[in-house]
This record gives C-alpha cells, sequence and structure tokens, in this order.
C-alpha cells in the first residue's frame, strides 16, 4: 500500500517533466518523503484498524475480555468507544443470565448449525422430496432425495419450470390449483399428479405446499413437499377394477339367482298342481268309490259307486274288512298303510279290487285320516292306464 502512494506524486512529476535527467535527483527526494509519509500513515491508520477488526472477530466468536486501544485519529476513538460501551452491556447481560462466557455466541452458532442439520437430515429422510419455487413455478430449491426418486440431480433441476416434470393433463391442473392458492392464500393440500422421471417412467405424487408472500404481501413462489404415492395409486386402481369385476360378478350371480328361483317357482307350481291332483282333486264326486273304515280296516261306510262297481249291495259290503276285497294287500300291509295314513295324513297306492263276481278292478286308493272321529276315508278311482294295457 505505502508503494502505492508513494507512486502517486512520481507518477506526476514524471509525467510533467518528462523524466528529464535533471529532475531525476527531485524525482528521488520525493520518493524518499512519500514513502515516509506512507508508512506514517499506515502506522497510524491501517495498523489501528486491522486490530480493530480482529478484536471485532474475537467479540463475535464470544470472546469478551478484548482490550481494545485508542488510536490518535478520532474517528477510529470513536468506535472504539462504541465497542466499548456494546462489550459492556454484553458483559452485564451475561452476569445477568449467568452464562459462562463464550457461549453467548458460540451456542447460537452451534445450535443454528444443529437446526440446518436436522432440518436437512428430515427433508432428506421424508418419502419423497422438499422443494421450493418462484412465483412463476421455477424451481429454486429441491432435497437431495428427490435424485433417488425422479433421478434428476437437485442441480438439474433448478431453475425448471416445476410443471414440466408432470404429464400435460396434470401440469394445466397445477396451475390452476396454484394460481387459486395463491390468490386465496390457501394451502394446496393431497393434489395428486404424475410426473415423468429421468427415465421416461411415470409416477404418481401427491404435493402438498403453501404459498409465500412478502412483507407487503406479493406473492414470492410456494413451498411444500412431493411425495411419492404410485403403488397406492396402483393398488387403489386395482382395488376399483376389482371392485367393478365384483359388481359385473355380482350381476351374473343375481342373474343365476334369479333364473333358478324362476324355474323352482315353475318347479313348485307345477308340484302345487301336483298336490292339489293329490290333495283337492281327491274330493268325493258322483265318479269315486268312497269307503269309510276303521284301524283294523273294517267298512264302516260307502257311497253307491262303491258297493255298485264291485257287485254287492250296501249291506253285504259293510258286512266286509277291507282285506276281503284287496286282492294284492295282505291284512298286514293294510294295517300299515293304515297307520302311515294316521301319521302322515294321507297315502295313495295302486292296487287290484275283486268284484262279487271274481273279475279284477285295477284302481287307484287315496287314504285319508279323519283325526276328528279317528277313521279314516278310502277314495277310490279306477286306473284306466292299467286297464288299457
Amino acid at each position: 500500500m505505502c508503494l502505492a502512494i508513494t507512486a502517486i506524486p512520481i507518477a506526476i512529476i514524471g509525467g510533467i517533466q518528462g523524466f528529464r535527467s535533471q529532475s531525476v535527483l527531485l524525482i528521488g527526494l520525493v520518493f524518499i518523503v512519500t514513502l515516509i509519509v506512507s508508512f506514517v500513515i499506515a502506522y497510524f491508520v491501517t495498523r489501528p484498524i486491522e486490530k480493530l477488526t480482529k478484536n471485532i472477530d474475537k467479540i463475535s466468536k464470544g470472546t469478551l475480555d478484548v482490550n481494545l486501544d485508542y488510536s490518535e485519529i478520532y474517528e477510529i476513538n470513536n468506535l472504539t468507544e462504541s465497542l466499548n460501551r456494546v462489550m459492556a452491556s454484553l458483559k452485564l447481560a451475561v452476569h445477568k443470565v449467568g452464562v459462562k462466557k463464550g457461549e453467548i455466541f458460540e451456542d447460537a452458532i452451534k445450535a443454528k448449525e444443529a437446526y440446518e442439520k436436522r432440518q436437512n437430515d428430515l427433508l432428506n429422510s421424508i418419502n419423497g422430496w422438499a422443494w421450493e419455487t418462484d412465483a412463476k413455478g421455477i424451481i429454486l430449491y429441491c432435497s437431495k432425495n428427490v435424485s433417488s426418486i425422479l433421478g434428476y440431480k437437485c442441480q438439474e433441476l433448478i431453475g425448471q419450470s416445476a410443471f414440466n416434470l408432470m404429464i400435460a393433463e396434470d401440469a394445466k391442473n397445477a396451475k390452476q390449483i396454484f394460481n387459486d392458492a395463491s390468490r386465496k392464500k390457501n394451502i394446496i393440500k393431497n393434489f395428486e399428479n404424475w410426473n415423468i422421471k429421468e427415465n421416461g417412467e411415470k409416477i404418481c405424487v401427491l404435493t402438498n405446499g403453501v404459498p409465500i408472500y412478502d412483507d407487503i404481501g406479493n406473492l414470492k413462489g410456494f413451498r411444500g413437499v412431493n411425495t411419492e404415492i404410485t403403488d397406492e395409486k396402483r393398488a387403489i386402481n386395482r382395488i376399483k377394477e376389482l371392485n367393478s369385476e365384483l359388481t359385473e360378478l355380482k350381476g351374473e350371480i343375481t342373474n343365476l339367482v334369479d333364473n333358478r328361483d324362476t324355474k323352482l317357482s315353475k318347479t313348485n307350481l307345477k308340484t302345487q298342481k301336483i298336490k292339489k291332483v293329490i290333495n283337492d282333486e281327491w274330493i268325493e264326486h258322483e265318479l269315486d268309490l268312497v269307503i269309510v273304515f276303521n284301524e283294523k280296516a273294517e267298512i264302516l261306510d260307502c257311497n253307491k259307486n262303491m258297493y255298485k262297481k264291485l257287485g254287492y249291495t250296501k249291506d253285504e259290503i259293510l258286512k266286509l274288512n277291507l282285506s276281503d276285497i284287496d286282492v294284492l294287500e295282505s291284512k298286514k300291509d293294510l294295517k300299515d298303510k293304515i297307520q302311515k295314513a294316521k301319521k302322515d295324513g294321507i297315502i295313495s297306492f295302486k292296487t287290484i279290487h275283486n268284484r262279487k263276481d271274481g273279475s279284477a278292478l285295477l284302481v287307484y286308493e287315496n287314504f285319508k285320516y279323519n283325526k276328528a272321529k279317528n277313521e279314516f276315508k278310502g277314495i277310490i278311482r279306477e286306473d284306466n292306464n292299467i286297464k288299457k294295457q
């Protein structure tokens, strides 16, 4: 610095005199005087400033026992006085609070470094990546773990539009959502969008963020976190597909059940018709042979068709037992059938009746039990199908 100051008057004189030989002595003298003056300035000005700068650096690191030397220069003395007052206030604060010397700034620095480390550790450990953009969506910051998800390095994404990472349709929706969030000062919550990785593969991410404003309310940008949900999204889509398939399957089952119920209804209707033939149509009418008997198969009464069809008078047939006119069934067989009719309420079977003249009559018998009278009614019809054979 001293040499630089010395060179200034020499250059001026040299320019004026043109460096003639007779001015060499004058130039040398000026050089010596200027050099001495420069050293004096450096001693009285530069040295105190450098020393004061070093002392300020010590104070910033928490060393309050610093001796501030006064200088011959008024301005430096004013600065020294101000620093002395600051250190006196700091010492008083330290004494009142009770902290150790050096802890004020060192602890603050350590706390700041620890906070920044925790913040970075947290951002790099989430299942996604943190990001920050300007008001136009240009990426200003993203956490390191973006590379393990999208394949891009942080430096490659800085300066790019966040919307360029999305498929066209989602980018359009995202711009609208971000504009609405900034205008209404709302958060961006659970916005699903598909991003394109460096290798061209598509992944689904869940975007959550907030708009950022300056002190006067102007939009500065956005800050948030993107979390990958590709597996969850595919699982949800698969569940929807399965539900759709299940709905179709339920429809098919319903149709099968309806068809089955229709068939069962037809079958039941047919069964009911059969039962009606057995139960309802076997009501006595003028063509039936009707006979009343007890548990011992003794004939108690009969209609006109019965005794005439068999060739008996009524008095003659009332003296007979069912076994007397039944060719196929023995007394024991008839009693078994009677007991079954008593138990089930009705029994039907085919048999052969023997007429008085010895001829055979093929019939279809239906025994009904009358619980109130404890007797049985037999409705007998001639079996025309067997007769035709």
